[in-house]
């Protein structure tokens, strides 16, 4: 307590720092590769991508992104082993960040996608195992988590392969392929735009304290009629971009390029999608250590199981991730986008939009997987749906190395950081 009341406004202030700094290795690492599809696919470029960012991370991270900032905060860790002791959390919570921060730093340069949720639970993980107890953490949510990082990339590569697939069997391999894409793109927009309102509506609206009730019983069966609404709504509106488009050549044979020209607007929705889904999921990677720093110093020591986002907080990871992006993403965006496989907006759609599946429903029942797993897992999927030949092995064999040594790396930081500032400010 004595820790607290001393150091309290400077703990914050550096806190605050730190927690920009992780966020800032979100963006860099997290968000690029994010939107990594979209901008090697060439649908959109860098600049609309940071645009589209921007809007819908802050919207997903707002809106939907509360139950998995609750398990970052508090479900790896036991806050009871903490009491009478919180400037432990403290620091804690602050080498964290910084340990998060400087791997994806390190990463980011390197131009390798790791996962900010390994960098932040496996830092969040050592400082309490080697600087409080071993019984501080968790374990079997651990264990829950890190089944998630297996089963995630495997999900959405399964989803990708079969939206893949499906687009070249309704679509790509068919007579006329242009018109044909015109004609169901728009099924392809609904399934988008539903899936976004339904994690929206199911589980976000109720931290902004808006509940939807038509009378059917549980509030996902309310959400179903309203979400399919909205779907119906965003496949209008793409329709209407799609008419827009017409042939290079009226005359000519439709090539490859004009139906691609058709999916470059469906990549729009998808980018948007997962600029959600990521906001929604892992945002709360940032925010969540710098809440849980910030009820303890505000509250003058004590440690609250339960203490309302400070709006200023989620501001804080917001900004923190669209520089990141806009400074240093283009390495990783390299990385998803070109080096895997080659990725064309067809190809790019498929894989965005199964990772962004992937993502919101685990954002909806509070996992903290990895994005970046699950968007790698996605482009595999996809790459595997043209065959193991299309498919860099070089390139993703150095990604899982690089997966493999996050988590540790996570971990001896923060301890080190720990120790850090437990001799600075007296523990």
């Amino acid at each position: 307590m004595e820790v607290i009341q001393n150091y309290g406004s400077i703990l914050l202030i550096l806190a605050c720092i730190f927690g920009f700094f992780m966020a800032w290795g979100i963006g860099a690492n997290d968000v690029a590769n994010a939107m990594g599809t979209s901008v090697g696919s060439k649908a959109i470029t860098i600049t609309q991508a940071i645009l589209i960012a921007m809007i819908f991370e802050f919207a997903g991270a707002y809106l939907a992104g509360g139950a998995v900032t609750d398990t970052i905060r508090k479900g790896i860790i036991d806050p009871a082993v903490f009491e009478g002791q919180s400037h432990l959390l403290v620091y804690g919570m602050m080498s964290a960040l910084l340990a998060a921060g400087t791997w994806l730093l390190i990463a980011s340069i390197k131009g390798w996608p790791v996962s900010t949720t390994h960098s932040i639970v496996g830092a969040i993980v050592g400082f309490s195992a080697v600087g409080i107890s071993f019984d501080a953490v968790a374990w079997p949510k651990i264990g829950t988590i890190a089944a998630s990082w297996v089963i995630s990339p495997l999900v959405a590569g399964t989803i990708s392969y079969l939206l893949f697939t499906s687009v070249r069997s309704i679509i790509l391999d068919r007579k006329d392929p242009f018109h044909r894409a015109k004609k169901y793109v728009p099924f392809y927009m609904f399934l988008v735009g539903f899936m976004i309102a339904m994690v929206t509506l199911t589980k976000g609206l109720k931290h902004v304290g808006i509940k939807i009730d038509m009378g059917l019983g549980s509030s996902f069966a309310n959400a179903i009629p309203v979400a399919a609404l909205i779907g119906i709504i965003v496949a209008l509106v793409g329709a209407q971009l799609l008419n827009r488009i017409h042939r290079n050549n009226a005359n000519a044979e439709p090539t490859t390029a004009d139906v691609e020209r058709v999916f470059a607007i469906l990549m729009i929705f998808t980018a948007c999608s997962m600029a959600f889904a990521h906001g929604s999921n892992d945002v709360a990677n940032a925010v969540g250590p710098l809440a849980a720093i910030a009820g303890v110093i505000q509250s003058g020591g004590e440690i609250a199981t339960k203490s309302a986002m400070p709006w200023w907080i989620l501001l804080t990871g917001a900004v923190g991730i669209v520089i990141g992006l806009a400074t240093y993403g283009w390495k990783v965006i390299q990385t998803i986008g070109k080096r895997i496989t080659e990725l064309t907006p067809s190809r790019g759609f498929a894989a965005e939009l199964g990772a962004a599946t992937t993502v919101v429903f685990a954002s909806a029942t509070g996992l903290p997987i990895s994005t970046t797993h699950t968007l790698v897992g996605a482009v595999l999927g996809v790459g595997l749906a043209r065959g193991i030949g299309a498919i860099d092995l070089r390139v993703v064999g150095s990604i899982f190395a690089s997966w493999l040594i996050t988590l540790p790396a996570g971990a001896l930081l923060s301890i080190i950081f720990f120790f850090f500032l437990k001799g600075l400010f007296g523990g």
